[in-house]
């Protein structure tokens, strides 16, 4: 390594590493059939994992507008990887969750990151690739006591 590629910010080598995974990850899940995936339909697929969420918590878990976040959801929802809902509770209140096929687009996301993981152990080792994970979920839980914060699109997006 050279003393050039010694200084290079962390920042920006996480932000090149960052952008090659999702560009390796694009390509697969095209190459795999899954044409119609947006970059940022990945940040609602993981909004919405854990159960549905109203537009207006979409919004603000995405750090985004209602009126973005709606714009989002409609096409999500027209390509069939969302559904609406409804709160049991109280009809007026729509939100949104995985549909079957969403379901099935994150399955193969989360397939096809675990295929890229394995292709950097192969360059650097598994455990450093484990060392790497471990260190990073320190750094990052400790900016956000000891949590994992939502993962929402970088700002400009």
């Amino acid at each position: 390594m050279s003393d050039a590629e010694g200084t290079v910010p962390l920042a920006r080598l996480l932000a090149m590493a960052y952008g090659d995974l999702i560009d390796q990850l694009h390509a697969r899940l095209r190459a795999d059939g899954w044409a119609d995936v947006r970059p940022a339909y990945g940040f609602v697929l993981l909004a919405t994992r854990a159960g549905s969420q109203s537009l207006t918590e979409l919004a603000s878990r995405l750090e985004v507008s209602k009126q973005a976040a709606s714009k989002l959801v409609e096409s999500m929802v027209a390509a069939d990887y969302l559904t609406y809902v409804t709160d049991g509770g109280d009809s007026r209140v729509k939100g949104v969750a995985l549909s079957d096929r969403g379901r099935r687009l994150l399955a193969a996301v989360e397939g096809i990151y675990a295929d890229l993981e394995a292709g950097w152990a192969e360059l650097i080792g598994a455990r450093a690739v484990e060392t790497m994970r471990r260190h990073l979920l320190t750094v990052v839980r400790a900016r956000h006591d000891g949590e994992l914060p939502t993962v929402r699109p970088p700002d400009g997006r």
